[in-house]
């Protein structure tokens, strides 16, 4: 790991070299050449360096010496800040840094910082004769270091008192993680230089021990209290919480930040730290909180904190993040990198983001920006690895995955992914192999073992997914675990009973049936296409978990949450929202979903509500509309869900009809266009509007719009298929399994009733047969359950006569 004063040696070789007029400043002339050397594989126009130069003069104003230019301390800082890469950087211009260099670099490092000190030492007496000996970089910092003597007096004391415990701690361990396996989250410890928390101390807080410590430091807080002014107090309780978090106290040194936010409240500083406390100790929504109070305290402030607002909007987009709400972190990390065009982890964030709710493109655009400013981020890679492979690149996701490997070769997460790339390609004995490394890091990965199960079934090798998936069993008791092993143990019969012809890697063999020929017995059965239909929505319903969101909850959004109007200018205004609020309605709507299950939500509803209703990307929705095509997939009776749709169309509408309870048809007829598209996109949705008139102006009532809304042929009418899965796709029919891919069936079973096989609901709607059975038309009878088959062997036993639509000689094997 590269030391501070090794890292500043460095800053400083790159400060002298383009100091051409050694005057001790890099003017606009100076700071473009640097900005150019460091970023060669970049074609920079006149327009784009000046906006770069423009940003950094004015953000780093403090550091701005006259006619010279940005100092040696305002060029560390732009690199303690995240705005550049030293090592990358350092590499890119070729310099060698001798051994005596870094022996010399801590005094350099002082000599650097004591100039500041003596410009505020009148505040303080000793304390730039102190600083000569201080260790701690940010100490001798111009914008958040120790000002006042007394405070290094008790910093002292403070010191004291964690040697003293470190002493008596000695077991006091650092948690064993491996971090080569995890992603940087990027998160901006620090305003300037910190200690990198890349291990973690566990510290004994139940001993006597460390109840001593908190009973002396809570003495040198009222010592700091006492202070003969609040600037001096604030000094004091701002430098113990640094020193308590570079120690990893990060409990006590929240008291401290949060004493000094009360001391100072429009000081951005204290509630910065205290926010970064909260997120190490796992307090996301206090983090949060935290962020916006700097937030709003450093755009309150002026251009004073001008140079802090990206690492706030950074660390505020991460927070949000932790909650789920990663709509709301693409706009901080876009303003992060707005306000600072170099910061590449705002860039990777806001790649990261953007991949996580299915904005693959613009996910790809962002990743790709910041490897170009450090291409050896692995995780930059690995993400947009991630967005190839969403768009359908393959190849080049393969080789993006591999760049993340080869720079972090324990990479979870490049490994887990790249993983599934070759599973989606069918490339299965690969996929296994990487799985294999997966395990190798991280053992206890059940999702790594269950999937190298699956891959090893695909390449063929029955008996090592049987052991790997048994293995995975053992790790976690899930239901899916015990259908895959089902579903071996079907195959393996299968293939020693020598029937049907499946292929070399043990897959069943199908053919795939005309609709035509698929005939249904009995009111009851779902036909094909309709079942197709309906499986895609109660798909959508399980990701985004709507069917547990009553569809009251929408109109207790709407009587009670007031929705601003916004004016286009063409035609009258609309109650539209930007897309980062409507995550935050979503979220009110979804409270029981935990944070990465409501990610996987917002992104389904993105990907499949939201880009139709901003198909303009003007990143605004028409919420009454939105609200209207949520409700017939929530939860409640139809009837509920009929009358709330209605509500949200007529709650929409700005002008007078609406008070009357009717909506124009045009209205109404655009709605059903709307939901047939994004639920039924298959049926001809688009000639919805040229059949039934756009220039009709008459008005809809309630009753209406159900006829609307139930039409089977232009309407929703397969909402009643959707109300049959909703309450019988969960049921278990014993023993049964499909004829064709031989997994359990769940849901409805459909029993071809003259060659009595048996489908589940997927291959049903697929159209898939077993290729032994060559018929000219299929006959299939829907069961719900189990004990609707059996009513019906009785029915037809007490009749005394065998099943009519059954060959003659195949009788019913009825017991006795």
């Amino acid at each position: 790991m590269v030391t501070r004063g090794s890292r500043s040696e460095k800053v400083r070789k790159i400060f002298q070299q383009f100091d051409f007029n050694r005057d001790g400043g890099l003017n606009r002339e100076e700071m473009s050449a640097l900005v150019v050397a460091v970023n060669p594989r970049v074609k920079f126009s006149d327009e784009q360096i000046n906006a770069i130069l423009d940003e950094v003069f004015r953000t780093y104003g403090d550091f701005i010496d006259g006619e010279k230019g940005l100092t040696y301390d305002g060029l560390l800082r732009t690199y303690d800040d995240g705005a550049g890469d030293v090592e990358r950087d350092f590499e890119a211009l070729g310099i060698e840094l001798k051994p005596e260099d870094d022996i010399s670099s801590l005094a350099l490092e002082e000599a650097s910082t004591s100039s500041v000190m003596e410009r505020v030492s009148s505040a303080g007496g000793t304390a730039g004769r102190r600083n000569n000996h201080r260790t701690a970089a940010w100490a001798a910092s111009p914008n958040h270091g120790i000002i006042f003597d007394d405070t290094w007096k008790v910093v002292d004391d403070l010191e004291i008192l964690i040697k003293r415990l470190k002493s008596k701690q000695k077991d006091a361990k650092t948690k064993g993680e491996n971090f080569d396996a995890y992603s940087d989250p990027g998160w901006s410890r620090e305003l300037g230089p910190s200690t990198e928390l890349d291990k973690r101390i566990v510290w004994e807080e139940t001993g006597s021990d460390y109840a001593v410590f908190v009973k002396e430091l809570s003495a040198l807080r009222s010592r700091v209290d006492g202070s003969r002014s609040r600037e001096e107090a604030f000094d004091g309780h701002m430098a113990l919480g640094r020193v308590l978090y570079d120690e990893q106290l990060f409990k006590e040194s929240l008291v401290c930040f949060k004493r000094a936010s009360e001391l100072q409240p429009t000081d951005v500083r204290p509630h910065f730290r205290s926010g970064n406390c909260y997120h190490v100790l796992g307090s996301h929504t206090e983090a949060k909180s935290e962020f916006i109070s700097a937030l709003d305290a450093a755009e309150a402030g002026g251009n004073q904190w001008g140079y802090l607002l990206p690492q706030i909007h950074v660390n505020l987009g991460i927070a949000l993040e932790f909650e789920g709400m990663v709509v709301s972190a693409c706009e901080h990390y876009r303003e992060a990198a707005i306000l600072c065009p170099t910061h590449f982890r705002a860039l990777k964030l806001l790649g990261s983001a953007l991949l996580g709710v299915g904005e693959y493109k613009a996910a790809v655009k962002a990743l790709e920006e910041a490897i170009y400013m450090k291409n050896d981020y692995a995780d930059a890679h690995c993400d947009l690895a991630s967005a190839l492979h969403a768009i359908g690149d393959d190849e080049n996701a393969i080789k993006e995955f591999q760049k993340a490997i080869d720079l972090k070769p324990g990479h979870v997460d490049a490994l887990y992914n790249l993983g599934g790339l070759y599973m989606d390609m069918g490339r299965y004995q690969r996929a296994s192999e990487v799985y294999t490394r997966v395990l190798g890091v991280w053992p206890s990965h059940w999702r790594a073992q269950l999937n190298k199960g699956v891959s090893l079934l695909g390449a063929g090798e029955t008996e090592e997914a049987k052991k790997a998936l048994k293995e995975a069993l053992k790790m976690t008791n899930r239901i899916e675990l015990y259908d895959a092993i089902s579903h071996l143990k079907q195959l393996h019969k299968k293939k020693m009973q020598g029937k049907g012809s499946g292929n070399g890697n043990g897959d069943v063999a199908f053919v795939v049936v005309e609709p035509s020929r698929f005939k249904t017995v009995g009111e009851k059965t779902t036909l094909r296409q309709e079942l197709a239909t309906a499986l895609s929505i109660r798909g959508f319903q399980r990701t985004t978990r709507l069917t547990r969101c009553d569809v009251e909850l929408l109109k207790k959004e709407m009587n009670e949450n007031e929705t601003p109007l916004s004016y286009s200018g063409n035609g009258p205004p609309e109650k539209s929202i930007r897309k980062a609020s409507l995550e935050v309605v979503l979220r009110r709507l979804l409270s029981f979903l935990k944070p990465e299950t409501f990610v996987g939500a917002v992104k389904a509803i993105n990907l499949k509500i939201l880009t139709v209703l901003d198909e303009s990307e003007s990143g605004r929705v028409d919420l009454g509309m939105f609200f209207a095509i949520l409700a017939p997939i929530c939860g409640g009776s139809p009837d509920k869900r009929k009358r709330v749709t209605f509500d949200s169309l007529v709650w929409r509408t700005v002008h007078e009809h609406g008070a009357n309870g009717q909506i124009k048809k045009t209205d109404a007829l655009r709605y059903i266009k709307l939901l047939r598209t994004i639920y039924v996109p298959t049926q001809g949705a688009s000639e919805l509007l040229e059949i039934h008139g756009e220039t009709d102006t008459s008005m809809v009532s309630f009753t209406e719009f159900v006829a609307m809304f139930d039409d089977p042929d232009w309407g929703f009418g397969i909402m009643s298929t959707l109300l049959k899965l909703e309450t019988c796709d969960r049921n278990r029919h014993g023993k049964q399994s499909c004829a064709v891919c031989r997994y359990p069936i769940i849901g409805s079973r459909f029993k071809e009733m003259k060659s009595q096989f048996s489908l589940c609901s997927q291959c049903y709607s697929e159209g898939k047969v077993p290729p032994s059975f060559k018929n000219e038309e299929y006959r299939f009878k829907e069961y719900a359950k189990e004990s609707d088959v059996v009513k019906d062997k009785c029915m037809w036993y007490r009749k005394g006569f065998w099943n009519p639509e059954s060959q003659r000689d195949h009788p019913l094997n009825l017991p006795g």
